[in-house]
């Protein structure tokens, strides 16, 4: 790549897309394709290929996707397998097409087994069983992957894929009952110090062990590997590092600067016991994370309270 290349960026209202366009722009790269979704529909194919066919990019990041929660994945499972199965079959068909020859996938590490030996390697996919509540998700994202893979393997061009870690930072999303666990713990944090709640209920006991990566490392990591000039086809982006969910709760409580207690409620699911990524293949190529978990919880409170008042924020 270089400063002129012109780059599609699928999803780049979102969470991870707003990272993507931060660093690129930073970095210098100004010929940037950023259609909203109602300007683009990927699960259109029509729409989709008409768009590859006319702006001809040189690379595209898949960073588009329906995401949520435990909730969300366990009551909607036929929006999660089938949003997303089309998101990639139409970009990833449409990009080879039109003549895309770099192209970076993006999905999570959920596409591994529930009990994958940890930390996970990339060598684990579609080694045993998925974890239930995101099974839906994960199928669809592992399509992505495996899409990459083969049109590598067939026609020679440079698609890749990268599994993100449980991600967080500006543009998260906020609402109560679809997101993921760090936004849900910021809010419920924020709103219970607001209104002085005496306690905070927090699903399942609190002991399983998760990762977390800020969102702008993450946008940092896929430029990175966008500018190897080998990539492998899949790669794990975490921080290496692991926490309990109580460990986390307390963490983000104090941030927050809520005082109450913590309960938990034994009735709802935990979800998988362990996940942590096994990061030593990108760590390899030389890259680092900027933020410790401490340090990246500040920075995306602060970023949520920016959003409030810019009324922006996603709840």
């Amino acid at each position: 790549m270089d400063q002129k290349s012109k780059i599609f960026i699928a999803g780049a209202r979102g969470m991870v897309g707003s990272a993507l366009v931060r660093k690129f722009t930073s970095d210098g790269f100004s010929n940037l394709l950023l259609p909203s979704h109602s300007e683009l529909d990927l699960t259109r194919q029509d729409a989709t290929e008409r768009f590859f066919m006319r702006e001809r990019p040189d690379v595209a990041v898949i960073a588009a996707a329906k995401v949520g929660g435990i909730y969300a994945n366990n009551t909607y499972p036929a929006d999660f397998i089938s949003i997303n199965m089309q998101i990639a079959v139409n970009s990833i068909l449409s990009a080879y097409k039109s003549g895309v020859k770099r192209l970076l996938y993006l999905g999570s590490t959920c596409i591994y087994p529930k009990f994958a030996p940890q930390p996970i390697k990339e060598s684990s996919l579609l080694t045993d069983s998925l974890e239930k509540t995101n099974e839906a998700y994960a199928i669809a994202k592992i399509s992505g992957v495996k899409l990459c893979e083969y049109f590598r393997k067939q026609y020679g061009v440079l698609y890749h894929s990268a599994m993100p870690t449980n991600l967080y930072g500006p543009h998260d999303n906020y609402e109560d009952m679809n997101s993921h666990v760090m936004p849900a713990l910021i809010r419920r944090f924020h709103e219970a110090k607001v209104n002085n709640l005496p306690e905070v209920i927090l699903w399942g006991t609190g002991n399983p062990l998760r990762e977390f990566l800020h969102v702008d490392d993450l946008a940092s990591a896929c430029l990175w590997l966008l500018e190897i000039e080998n990539p492998p086809n899949l790669v794990n982006l975490g921080s290496g590092e692991e926490v309990s969910i109580r460990e986390l709760a307390s963490i983000v409580a104090g941030v927050v600067g809520y005082k109450g207690k913590i309960k938990h409620d034994l009735s709802k699911p935990d979800g998988t016991p362990r996940k942590l990524c096994d990061t030593s293949l990108l760590r390899s190529t030389g890259w680092r994370p900027k933020y410790t978990l401490q340090s990246g919880i500040e920075a995306a409170y602060k970023s949520f309270l920016s959003e409030i008042d810019t009324h922006t924020v996603r709840m």
